[in-house]
């Protein structure tokens, strides 16, 4: 995105998602907590995915259904969501499931207080670890209120900020550990969206992997539909079914007779389990 996600109904944006396989019980990654747990198989998508501000109507996404996508991120919560989701119900998550969709759960926390733009909720040093906790808890009964269960995964949406800012960047690594505790709890799996040169650099730099998502979403528009040969990172972080990238965005696009403005993506990661 070229601003800020929860600033995104400033945009005009409206959606779009690729048919590939799904396949279950694969792509763990490092996610440290998760060991003393038996946990449900992860359902994954490979393929193509859209992702838009507001959930488009179960009309507009029975059109979509052509076969060019696959996957739909949508957003479930958290205080700097840009978009009211009128069409994001229970009753919408079974139906649009019913029709082949795979859904990602995106759930937009607090934003670090070096980020540039206005936030409702800012991430400080005394505050990160409780934030990260309750928004977390937050993001799991969201979810499992649109009828997505544990073993699920949650992408917390964290927008670009100057990551050399020390402080500001270990605050927001303390709110993500605290986020990624809270999922794993409830046995909802970690996900992270982010920028290649800032906030998903961040997470993959770590020195510490402790707590910190096991799924990486990057967004990265050099409208290259992969999640290989772009990758920035080393070969074998988030290996096994973990990846996700967003490659292009504000994408104008006809499906089934309907045209909508979409971010592209390609995906290799957990969707949510639904059903």
């Amino acid at each position: 995105m070229s601003e800020h996600r929860q600033s995104r109904k400033r945009r005009y944006i409206t959606w779009g998602v690729a048919g590939a396989a799904v396949v279950a019980g694969a792509g763990i990654a490092a996610q440290t907590s998760m060991a003393a747990t038996t946990w449900p198989a992860q359902k994954t998508f490979t393929g193509r995915a859209f992702d838009t501000c507001a959930a488009p109507s179960l009309s507009a996404m029975t059109a979509w259904h052509t076969g060019f996508y696959g996957a739909a991120a949508v957003y479930v919560g958290g205080k700097n969501r840009g978009c009211n989701q009128p069409n994001l119900t229970a009753s919408w998550v079974k139906s649009v499931s019913a029709l082949g969709w795979k859904l990602i759960p995106l759930y937009v926390g607090a934003q670090p207080s070096c980020q540039t733009g206005s936030s409702p909720e800012k991430i400080t040093a005394s505050t990160a670890a409780s934030l990260g906790a309750a928004d977390g808890a937050d993001a799991v009964a969201k979810a499992t209120a649109l009828g997505m269960k544990a073993g699920s995964p949650v992408y917390l949406d964290m927008e670009s900020y100057d990551i050399t800012n020390k402080a500001c960047n270990d605050a927001v690594l303390t709110y993500v550990r605290a986020f990624d505790k809270a999922l794993h709890a409830k046995t909802f799996r970690t996900g992270y969206y982010g920028f290649t040169s800032s906030s998903a650099k961040a997470v993959a730099t770590a020195a510490d992997k402790t707590d910190l998502p096991g799924n990486l979403w990057y967004a990265l528009w050099d409208k290259t539909n992969t999640t290989t040969s772009d990758w920035p990172w080393g070969a074998t972080q988030f290996t096994g079914h973990s990846r996700a990238h967003q490659y292009m965005v504000n994408s104008k696009e006809t499906h089934g007779g309907v045209t909508f403005t979409v971010d592209r993506d390609a995906w290799d990661a957990p969707v949510a389990i639904t059903g």
